[in-house]
C-alpha cells in the first residue's frame, strides 16, 4: 500500500486498503455453515477455561487446528471488534486501529485499543517480532482476494504463517448475511455463547433492519445510490455486487449505479471533471480514516454541483463492516432512513 491513499495510481491491494475498491474476489469458497469443533464455556465469555482440541474451517477451505481453544488470538482490527462483540477477546491487533488523535479508529469498534498489542496500524505495517512475543495460537482476518490475508504483509506473509494457524473469512464474494453467520460461527467456536440474549437481541434486529431495507427499496424502486470514494484526483464508483455489504442491500432491491469498471471488474475511477458522469439520488461515501471525507473535497466545484450534494443526500458508507449483528443492523437502518426520506433528484 502506497503511503498515502490520496496517491493517484496505488497497486490494486494499495487502493483497496486506501478505499478505492469497496469488493474485490472470486467465487465464495466455504461459505457454508462453520465447520468447527472445541468445547465451550456456559457463559459463552471466550475467556473462561475449555479443554480438548480445537477446529475451525476457513472460506479457504483450510482448517485450523490447535489442542486447544486458542486464548491468544492476534485478529485483523475489524474481526477483532466482531469478535469483541460476541464476548472473544483478542490479544493483538493489526489494521487500522488508533487514529493520529490517539482515539480509536472507526474499524476498532468497541475495542478498548488500550489492552489489545498493536501489531501494525496501517497497510504493509506488520511487526513479526511484536507478534511472536505474544506466542499467538490463532491469526484471524478478512478476506478480500481468494487465499490473501487482508493487512498480512506479502513479503513476509510466510514467516507470520510459520507461528500460528490461521483463519480467513470472505468480506467479499459473499453477502452480509453470510458473512456474518460465518463470524457468528467462528466466535461460537471461540466459546461464544450464540444464545445470550444481548446477541440474539442484536440478530433480531438485524433482521427488522433488513426487512425495512427491503420495504423502503420496494417503495422507492426509482432512487438511485451511487458508492464513491475519494482521492486528491480521483473518485472511485464502486460496483455494488462485489462487496458483502453492498450486495446484500442489492439483493434486498436497492438500486445502485453500475458503474464501466476496469479490467479488474471491481469500480471505475474517475477524474474530478468526470465526477458527475453517472446520476444518482443517494451517494454513499467511503467512511475510512484513511480517505477523503465529504468536507474534505466539499471546495470542488464538480462535487459541489450533483444533485446529490445540492440535496444533502450524502451519507456515510461503512466501507468495511465489522461483522456482528450489533454492528450491521444500524448500517441498515441508517441506509433505510436515507432512502425512506430521499428526493428524486437524478
Amino acid at each position: 500500500m502506497p503511503s498515502s491513499p490520496r496517491l493517484s495510481r496505488p497497486t490494486r491491494r494499495g487502493l483497496l486498503a486506501a478505499g478505492g475498491a469497496l469488493g474485490i474476489g472470486a467465487a465464495l469458497a466455504a461459505c457454508g455453515g462453520e465447520k468447527a469443533s472445541g468445547s465451550k464455556t456456559d457463559t459463552g465469555s471466550g475467556s473462561g477455561e475449555k479443554s480438548g482440541p480445537w477446529s475451525f474451517t476457513d472460506d479457504r477451505g483450510t482448517k485450523a487446528e490447535t489442542k486447544a481453544v486458542p486464548k491468544n488470538i492476534v485478529a485483523f482490527t475489524g474481526m477483532a471488534a466482531a469478535l469483541h462483540d460476541y464476548g472473544v477477546e483478542v490479544k493483538g491487533v493489526f489494521g487500522p486501529t488508533k487514529g493520529k488523535d490517539g482515539k480509536a479508529d472507526v474499524q476498532a469498534g468497541d475495542l478498548d485499543i488500550s489492552k489489545v498489542e498493536i501489531i501494525g496500524n496501517t497497510f504493509g505495517e506488520f511487526d513479526v517480532e511484536k507478534y511472536a512475543k505474544l506466542m499467538p495460537e490463532l491469526l484471524i482476518s478478512d478476506m478480500w482476494e481468494k487465499d490473501k490475508l487482508w493487512y498480512v504483509p506479502e513479503n513476509s506473509a510466510k514467516k507470520i504463517y510459520s507461528l500460528a494457524p490461521q483463519v480467513a473469512l470472505w468480506a467479499s464474494s459473499t453477502n452480509m448475511e453470510k458473512a456474518l453467520a460465518r463470524r457468528a460461527g467462528l466466535a461460537a467456536s471461540l466459546g461464544a455463547d450464540l444464545k445470550d440474549p444481548k446477541i440474539a437481541d442484536a440478530k433480531a434486529r438485524f433482521e427488522k433492519a433488513s426487512a425495512r431495507l427491503r420495504a423502503a427499496a420496494k417503495a422507492h424502486p426509482d432512487v438511485t445510490v451511487m458508492i464513491g470514494s475519494a482521492s486528491a484526483e480521483l473518485f472511485y464508483v464502486s460496483l455494488a455486487k462485489m462487496s458483502a455489504d453492498t450486495l446484500y442491500f442489492q439483493e434486498l432491491g436497492v438500486k445502485f449505479v453500475e458503474p464501466k469498471v476496469d479490467k479488474a471488474g471491481f469500480f471505475e475511477g474517475l477524474s474530478w471533471e468526470n465526477v458527475g458522469k453517472y446520476k444518482a439520488d443517494i451517494i454513499m461515501m467511503d467512511n475510512r480514516s484513511a480517505v477523503l471525507q465529504p468536507k474534505d473535497i466539499a471546495g470542488k466545484p464538480t462535487w459541489a454541483g450533483l444533485p446529490a450534494v445540492k440535496a444533502g443526500q450524502v451519507i456515510p458508507r461503512v466501507t468495511e463492516p465489522i461483522y456482528s449483528y450489533a454492528k450491521c443492523a444500524p448500517i441498515l437502518d441508517d441506509l433505510a432512513k436515507a432512502i425512506e426520506s430521499s428526493k428524486k433528484v437524478s
